[in-house]
């Protein structure tokens, strides 16, 4: 008797965990991917964690060949809006029959407990194929996988610019410096996966020239924290 696959949504950013979580899903066959999630900025229209405009995420997920669900999030929201926005993406995804949402997490506790925590009450189970690995595994497993990646933003105090278009592939890991996680999982360096074998063909794309960007957040004490990052547009 064949076993029956489970019904999953893959939770979607674009770059190089993602793709790598992704390949190792399909290539499981435990379960069934009936789409993959992203949430966009709806005003910008680019993701939110990796500023990745909506036609190049759509462009992803068809030379994938899996549906795209995006969330829409106001700038200006906070927690509770991210919240409301998802119980409706997960109420979506029920009524489907799905009983599992898929991320590309490495080992941040604090993240999954945080997903776990937000998707029991719906009787959605969590599932983190890289977890568990570290990030020197991880990333042996990236380059082994064919997977083509590029760095689009890098948080300037760690890489400089000249990180910025850069492949990820071994002399990058071998020029990190010790200070940063290999995988960037502290936030050191975001990506752009656009080939490999997850892909039916190469997703086309431009990068805009290097700029330099800064914020500020506020911690739980109420004092404020000024982060500063390097950055390139990703574009058709």
């Amino acid at each position: 008797m064949v076993a029956t696959r489970k019904k999953a949504v893959f939770n979607w950013s674009g770059g190089k965990d993602s793709a790598l979580a992704l390949l190792k899903v399909l290539h499981s066959d435990e379960y069934e991917i009936i789409s993959l999630l992203t949430t966009v900025n709806g005003d910008s229209k680019r993701s939110t964690l990796h500023g990745i405009p909506e036609v190049l995420l759509q462009a992803q997920a068809d030379s994938i060949g899996l549906p795209l669900y995006k969330v829409g999030l106001t700038p200006e929201g906070d927690s509770n809006d991210y919240a409301d926005a998802m119980r409706k993406a997960v109420a979506f995804f029920k009524a489907q029959g799905v009983t599992h949402f898929i991320f590309g997490d490495i080992f941040l506790q604090d993240v999954r407990s945080y997903r776990e925590e937000q998707l029991a009450p719906y009787g959605i189970q969590v599932v983190e194929p890289l977890w568990g690995k570290t990030s020197g595994e991880i990333m042996e497993d990236f380059l082994a996988s064919g997977l083509k990646t590029v760095v689009v933003t890098t948080m300037a105090g760690l890489l400089g610019v000249e990180y910025i278009g850069r492949l990820i592939d071994r002399n990058f890991v071998d020029l990190l410096p010790a200070s940063v996680d290999v995988c960037g999982e502290n936030g050191e360096y975001h990506t752009w996966c656009y080939d490999g074998p997850l892909f039916s063909y190469p997703v086309a794309f431009q990068l805009g020239k290097p700029y330099g960007f800064s914020h500020e957040m506020e911690g739980e004490d109420h004092s404020c924290q000024r982060f500063s990052y390097w950055c390139a547009a990703i574009n058709e």
